[in-house]
């Protein structure tokens, strides 16, 4: 087997989807190592360049800091799509999640939405209306 087969898995037993995974994993890793480079560099000017708080210091770290967080946001969105990077609080919003129901999607334990004429949802303030006419009044006596 050649070195370019091994490379990119064109051995007897690669698929298209490993040598994808191949590629994800290798850009991935470039992005990383990339971020990482932009953050060492804000960190070398800022430790190791005298006046911190000068115009030139505070472009050059800004640019690298955002440059990072560039370089970051696509191997993280990765790491959420695999289920692998835990969202803090994520698990007490899925109670409260979106139902699909006839056309209207609506928050999970609450009332089916109010329907005009034509079957389309009406707006919020309009139900809130319609709710404040429904409650029933004392009567007076």
């Amino acid at each position: 087997m050649r070195v370019v087969d091994w490379y990119l898995g064109s051995g007897p037993i690669a698929t298209t989807e490993t040598v994808m995974n191949k590629e994800v994993k290798l850009l991935n890793l470039i992005s990383v190592v990339s971020a990482l480079g932009f953050i060492a560099f804000a960190a070398f000017t800022a430790l190791f360049y005298p006046p911190l708080l000068s115009i030139d210091n505070l472009f050059i770290i800004s640019v690298c800091m955002v440059m990072a967080l560039v370089f970051m946001f696509i191997p993280l969105l990765y790491l959420k799509d695999e289920g692998r990077l835990p969202i803090p609080f994520a698990k007490r919003f899925q109670g409260g999640g979106i139902v699909q129901g006839k056309g209207t999607a609506q928050l999970a334990g609450s009332s089916p939405p109010l329907l005009d004429a034509k079957g389309r949802a009406m707006p919020a303030d309009v139900k809130s209306m319609v709710a404040n006419m429904n409650l029933k009044q004392p009567k007076d006596s």
